[in-house]
């Protein structure tokens, strides 16, 4: 028969406090007359990706109008302070969307910065090849460089969004030669099979 020793009762019950203190600072950060129409919820979640901390403390946000969000600190609840919640912790706006049932994305994307982005090919109007099959490439000219779609992770970026000559728009997910290519014949705007 297993018995827990008296130590690991002693620090779950420690670990449940600190959790607790973690939620009603949520609490106290979220307006008044909000509070009553939310649950907190605060956990340690262990990490399998490698460039993340081995514990992230998550706080669920869950409002009775089906309004939820999610705010993840990267460190155990331990190191978690008042101040490094409220820094994270989502704006009024956004609890306010949430508390109406709307959605609201948290956390913002983060500004773009092309300057820290890898150096591009090719500039907006350029004339290029995109496959658009294991041996097809169509003639296209890029619109934009550094496209996102909403439904993207944050971060995520594809180096250009090009219109083919057939009138689609499409997007290269690489700057490689085996998907995006300078233009082989000036006027082409021809199918072009490998």
């Amino acid at each position: 028969m297993f018995l827990p020793n008296k130590d690991a009762a002693a620090e779950k019950a420690a670990d449940k406090q600190l959790l607790a203190k973690i939620e009603g600072w949520g609490l106290e950060i979220i307006s008044e007359d909000m509070r009553n129409d939310v649950e907190l919820s605060v956990a340690e979640v262990q990490c399998g990706d490698p460039d993340c901390s081995p514990i992230d403390t998550v706080i669920t946000i869950v409002f009775h109008s089906g309004g939820r969000g999610m705010v993840g600190l990267p460190m155990e609840g331990k190191d978690v302070t008042m101040e490094e919640l409220r820094e994270n912790f989502p704006t009024e706006d956004v609890l306010r969307k949430w508390h109406r049932g709307e959605e609201a994305e948290w956390p913002p994307e983060p500004e773009f910065d092309e300057s820290r982005m890898p150096q591009l090919r090719f500039d907006i109007g350029d004339k290029v090849e995109c496959r658009v099959g294991p041996s097809e490439w169509h003639a296209g000219t890029v619109l934009q460089r550094w496209y996102r779609e909403a439904s993207w992770p944050n971060g995520a970026w594809a180096p250009y969004k090009i219109e083919l000559s057939d009138g689609r728009n499409i997007f290269a997910p690489g700057d490689l030669d085996a998907i995006i290519r300078k233009q082989q014949e000036e006027g082409s705007d021809q199918a072009v099979e490998e």
